[in-house]
This record gives C-alpha cells, sequence and structure tokens, in this order.
C-alpha cells in the first residue's frame, strides 16, 4: 500500500499493470507507485535488458519494447497472461533530432506518439477484459500541453497528443461494455529529465510559473496520483476523459 501522499492510500494488490516507458521519468515514477501499492509491475524501455540501465530495476518485469517497431508491441502484449492496467507513457521527442514538420518525420512523430498508444491496447484488449479489479480495467494514455496548443518545433507531437484523446474516446466507447475504462492523464511542465532543459532555463521556465495559478512547476507524484486515483474502484464511473495536470495553466485567460 502507497503512502506518497499524507491523506490518501491506494492498495492494488493482486493487480499486474504494464507501464510502458518505465525505466525513467514520468513512467518510472508511476511504476514506482504502483509497485509501492502492491501491484506486480511491468514495465518496457528500449534497451535490451534490466542490467543495461543505471537504475535497479530488479522489482519489475521486464521487456524491451520500441515504440517504432509494431512486432515488439505485439510481442510484449502476446507474453503478457494477465494484465489489470494499461499505462501508455512510452515515447521521446522526436524534435530533439529532427524536424516534425517534415512529412517523414511526421509520420514517425504520429506512430511513436498515437499509432503505438492504440495498437499496443488492441493487443492486450482480451486481457483487460478479464480483469477482476475493482471499478475494471483500465487504460491510461499520457496526454501533454501539446494536447491542446500549438507549439512551435512540435508539428508532429502535438497533433499525435492531441489524437490521443479522440483515440481514449473511441476506445471508452467501444470497450465499455467490456468494463475496460479508457482515460487521458495531460501532464504540464513535470520536473523529470526530459523537461530539463526548459526548467533550467529561467527565460522559459518563468513565464511558464507566472502564468500558472498555483504557481510552480509539476513534479511527478502530481501526475502518479491522479493515475492510481483514475484506475482504482474510486473512479469505476469514469470513463472517456482527459484530466489535465498542469497546475492550472491551460485554464488561465
Amino acid at each position: 500500500m502507497t503512502n506518497r501522499w499524507s491523506n490518501v492510500s491506494f492498495d492494488f494488490s493482486g493487480a499486474t499493470v504494464l507501464v510502458t516507458g518505465g525505466t525513467s521519468g514520468i513512467g518510472a515514477s508511476i511504476a514506482a507507485a504502483y509497485h509501492e501499492a502492491g501491484a506486480e509491475v511491468i514495465i518496457t524501455g528500449t534497451r535490451a535488458t534490466p542490467a543495461d540501465y543505471d537504475t535497479d530495476l530488479s522489482a519489475y518485469r521486464y521487456f524491451q519494447m520500441d515504440v517504432e517497431k509494431p512486432e515488439q508491441i505485439d510481442a510484449v502484449a502476446a507474453a503478457i497472461s494477465k494484465l489489470d492496467i494499461l499505462i501508455n507513457n512510452a515515447g521521446f521527442l522526436l524534435a530533439s533530432e529532427a524536424d516534425e514538420m517534415d512529412p517523414d518525420n511526421f509520420e514517425r512523430a504520429i506512430r511513436i506518439h498515437l499509432l503505438s498508444c492504440q495498437r499496443l491496447a488492441v493487443r492486450c484488449k482480451d486481457k483487460l477484459a478479464q480483469s477482476r479489479l475493482p471499478g475494471g480495467a483500465s487504460v491510461i494514455g499520457l496526454g501533454s500541453l501539446g494536447s491542446y496548443f500549438g507549439m512551435l518545433g512540435l508539428a508532429g507531437y502535438g497533433p499525435a497528443k492531441t489524437g490521443l484523446l479522440g483515440l481514449t474516446r473511441s476506445l471508452a466507447v467501444t470497450w465499455g461494455s467490456d468494463n475496460i475504462r479508457v482515460n487521458v492523464v495531460a501532464a504540464g511542465a513535470i520536473d523529470t529529465p526530459l523537461c530539463a532543459s526548459f526548467l533550467s532555463n529561467p527565460e522559459q521556465s518563468g513565464p511558464h510559473t507566472a502564468r500558472t495559478p498555483l504557481g510552480r512547476l509539476g513534479v511527478t507524484d502530481d501526475v502518479n496520483g491522479v493515475v492510481l486515483f483514475l484506475t482504482s474502484g474510486a473512479a469505476s464511473w469514469i470513463t472517456g476523459q482527459t484530466v489535465m495536470v498542469d497546475g492550472g495553466y491551460t485554464i488561465f485567460g
């Protein structure tokens, strides 16, 4: 049982959770939160073995999975015999190495951040439908500010993250009768290695914080708590929704 928050705790004993991209950043933090809450946690990463990472991943079952390789996505889904919760988190900012407006790179960004999520969810659907988890099985997609705003340099990432919202609604409607709930947690600026350059530049992070009503940047536990709540029995009548975890950034006029 996890007690990361002073006035709430979660118990996922007996649940099996798959967190893609669970080796670093938000994914690693979500995986750790589920593990502390008693779940059996499976993670994926791009490297061949858990030993190839600097962090201790011994608490988890590990699979290599590149979201640009459909055969690896299919292999991971086939290798899992039981699944209650799928967290579609894996991805990377292609814009850090390529121009996403280029049609080929745009297509890659859509494949990385949208098509891979749909493929893995569909491949895992039959196992999720067998879940006996209180509140039903869950699929969570990780959205972002790019789900709502046009962002310079993120010409493919933004449309993919926007598409994730539509995919979520479609899956929620289609799979509701199977007691599978599908939601998005869209994160704002969170203190992770992915945002390190942004956070370390006061000219960028300063105006962002100033626009944020709650007056601070996010930490991974801000995301973890919402993810665990949405996959718990307390959220058993919530599906097809997007929860924005951004300190109020998107609603500031």
